[in-house]
């Protein structure tokens, strides 16, 4: 069952968009797909509009922080519409209580396409280009290509439990874009993550939101090594 404080703090973020002239507002990730997990989970949002306000987005994602989003690890790309098409193109965004500026990715632009909930205004599968065959194939080695490249050159961030854990899910989630061209959810990966059996059963038990603890270098040796065969 959807938690009720994430719905209602959508509900106000979406309201809050649209005063800012939001022509859509999309939430992706886990809460699209139904597998987001309360105190694990974060939000991955979308908001198209004519033109970024960035003071005005900064005062918005720093009030919801400090007040009815507080741990809820909300992130917002602020896309300006005319530029959506650009995929080289860098948009204000909001992640891990910073302002910063990223690429929409490719992979990103799939999953909301493929399942991109609507806040308000069109649908994002109105508004991205179709899937076409080989398009996840090509998204998930641009992504592994990419950030994943470089971080796999500072492998301290292993080191971070939650970095190790995401790692582990992300390569599964990975392999089987690359083999079979499919997009494939966290929950659904859980069966596929390349480790030891304990450690596959603790990271399970992390997403269903227990306590559950794995040794740390342990797991950010498992995980790296993971990465780099991933990677390539």
């Amino acid at each position: 069952m959807p938690d009720p404080r994430v719905a209602s703090v959508l509900e106000a973020f979406a309201d809050a968009a649209r005063a800012l002239g939001a022509t859509a507002v999309w939430v992706g990730g886990s809460w699209a797909t139904g597998d987001h997990v309360a105190g694990v989970s974060d939000l991955d949002l979308v908001v198209l509009v004519p033109s970024v306000d960035v003071g005005a987005v900064d005062d918005l994602h720093r009030h919801l922080d400090a007040g009815p989003a507080r741990g809820l690890d909300l992130g917002c790309a602020w896309v300006e519409a005319g530029t959506l098409g650009d995929p080289d193109r860098r948009h204000v965004t909001w992640s891990h209580g910073r302002p910063c500026e990223r690429r929409l990715s490719s992979l990103t632009r799939l999953e909301l396409a493929a399942h991109g909930l609507v806040l308000a205004g069109r649908s994002p599968a109105d508004v991205l280009p179709a899937p076409t065959p080989g398009d996840v194939r090509r998204a998930v080695r641009a992504d592994l290509d990419g950030y994943w490249r470089w971080a796999l050159r500072r492998p301290w961030y292993w080191l971070a439990p939650d970095f190790a854990d995401l790692s582990l899910l992300t390569m599964a989630r990975a392999r089987r874009g690359l083999t079979e061209d499919l997009l494939v959810t966290k929950a659904a990966a859980l069966a596929h993550v390349d480790a030891g059996p304990r450690l596959r059963r603790q990271l399970a038990a992390r997403r269903a939101g227990e306590r559950c603890r794995s040794p740390r270098s342990r797991t950010a040796w498992a995980a790296w090594r993971d990465a780099v065969r991933t990677v390539g």
